[in-house]
């Protein structure tokens, strides 16, 4: 379908701005971290004000368990940039990270994270996103995003829910694959460094795909194929089994119980 050419100067005007704010933004300039920390935070403070915890304490507290074995061998300055870990009562089977730290898991999770292990796998895949500033970037990303779709609207008269459809398949993705690929590489480095068996990232992935079977293709989606994961984790499991026995060998073996 055409667009229709506007000779509207407001048109013309808003177009330039969208342009002018883009390169800016790219430049790095639209949105300091700082403020990006600051929006976190309030973002954070209100989910956990509106949104119901996990019903039952001993939750929150195993999952804490598995989440400080694995900050416990975080290298400076991540071993202690004030953490957060809290489950919520959700049966989509996720967890995310936001900047700051601050790591959200929904209790579906469970229908797959089945064992300490397997937790470890998805809170070391977070973490990862987290000190290899994925978040970050991220939040960099959407805030292009919203100022491509915002201003785009105005200037073209494209209706904003097409807009949105193109973002989300173009600029407004959670992570790159490749943003994921390095999270399940590190995350799993972290996990076996904490004692956390690795082996059950493959089990972890085989559920996953079980349960989310009919999922959009990977072209269309910002995590790669369960069956592409699952072959990159196999060849990253040699390192990772050399770091768990040494782990092990040390004397951390975590003791985690759902």
């Amino acid at each position: 379908m055409g667009i229709e050419r506007r000779s509207n100067r407001w048109a013309f005007l808003l177009a330039g701005i969208l342009t002018l704010a883009l390169g800016t933004a790219n430049a790095g300039l639209l949105v300091s971290e700082k403020e990006i920390l600051r929006a976190a935070r309030v973002q954070w403070l209100t989910m956990k004000k509106q949104m119901p915890l996990a019903p039952n304490p001993r939750t929150q507290k195993y999952v804490q368990c598995v989440a400080n074995r694995i900050i416990n061998v975080l290298e400076k300055p991540y071993d202690d940039m004030g953490w957060e870990v809290v489950v919520f009562d959700s049966d989509d089977a996720n967890a995310f990270a936001m900047p700051g730290g601050k790591i959200a898991v929904f209790t579906g999770i469970f229908k797959v994270a089945d064992t300490p292990d397997a937790l470890a796998v998805v809170l070391g895949h977070e973490i990862a996103h987290v000190t290899h500033d994925h978040v970050m970037e991220r939040a960099r990303r959407e805030s292009r995003s919203d100022m491509l779709v915002i201003m785009g609207s105005a200037a073209t008269g494209i209706p904003r829910n097409i807009l949105d459809q193109g973002a989300s398949i173009g600029l407004n993705l959670p992570y790159s694959r490749g943003q994921e690929t390095e999270a399940d590489k590190i995350g799993l480095t972290y996990m076996s460094k904490a004692g956390f068996d690795p082996r059950a990232s493959i089990t972890l992935w085989r559920n996953m795909s079980t349960l989310t079977r009919g999922a959009p293709p990977e072209f269309m989606s910002d995590h790669p194929s369960d069956d592409k994961r699952m072959d990159d984790l196999v060849k990253s499991l040699t390192p990772a089994l050399i770091a768990y026995n040494k782990a092990q060998e040390g004397g951390r073996r975590p003791s985690c119980q759902p």
